[in-house]
């Protein structure tokens, strides 16, 4: 078992962090590349050209990356780090997971709302469930997470998930069962553990009951 709760697969690509020094799956992992001028940038979709420099998904390890610069000594080269690196990161995992979201509407596998969240809820349907961050805490209280690890997360703002749902603000969020479900749900451990919340928590709430 691996970091929020992530099984390790047979087969499972594994990246060592260079800021912890631990091997685990690439998965709970953000890479970054070094560009022709010289400048490290996160490549959240690992697709850049060039070899891969991983740091763990965590806001610690990041800055701790950033701080000591561990990026020249990985690269083993002089580098730029941009000031922005960490929020770049967050915000590129954000991105991720609302595109992901939306991508699970579009497939008929995600719903927005309290009353369509309830009866999927109700009716087993659902997967995962997310509320907002910013959303009323007696109005959030009333809806319980379908079990199992990873099957609830408060990680985006109403504002976020309401651009997976093409609305302004959208509370609560529910997905189905499927694969495109469980990389949404990696993408959204990972932005729990970069994303720095009020009053200091920078992990996120991400129930995992079993």
């Amino acid at each position: 078992m691996t970091r929020g709760g992530k099984e390790k697969l047979h087969g499972d690509p594994e990246r060592r962090c260079i800021a912890t020094g631990e091997v685990q799956p690439k998965r709970g992992l953000i890479r970054f590349a070094v560009s022709p001028d010289g400048i490290v940038v996160p490549d959240i979709l690992e697709k850049l050209p060039g070899k891969g420099i991983w740091v763990a998904a965590e806001r610690s390890a990041l800055e701790t990356a950033v701080n000591k610069g561990l990026f020249a000594r990985a690269a083993r080269q002089p580098v730029k780090v941009p000031e922005t690196l960490v929020a770049d990161v967050e915000a590129g995992l954000a991105k991720r997971l609302i595109d992901g979201i939306s991508m699970a509407r579009k497939a008929g596998r995600a719903v927005a709302g309290f009353e369509k969240v309830k009866d999927w809820l109700g009716r087993e349907e659902a997967r995962i469930l997310f509320q907002a961050i910013d959303g009323s805490e007696r109005g959030k209280s009333k809806l319980y997470p379908p079990g199992g690890r990873g099957s609830f997360f408060e990680v985006l703002t109403a504002s976020e998930l309401g651009l997976s749902f093409g609305r302004e603000r959208v509370i609560h969020a529910a997905l189905g069962f499927g694969g495109l479900t469980e990389r949404i749900r990696e993408d959204a451990i990972r932005l729990s553990g970069v994303r720095e919340l009020d009053g200091g928590d920078t992990t996120g709430k991400v129930k995992k009951t079993t």
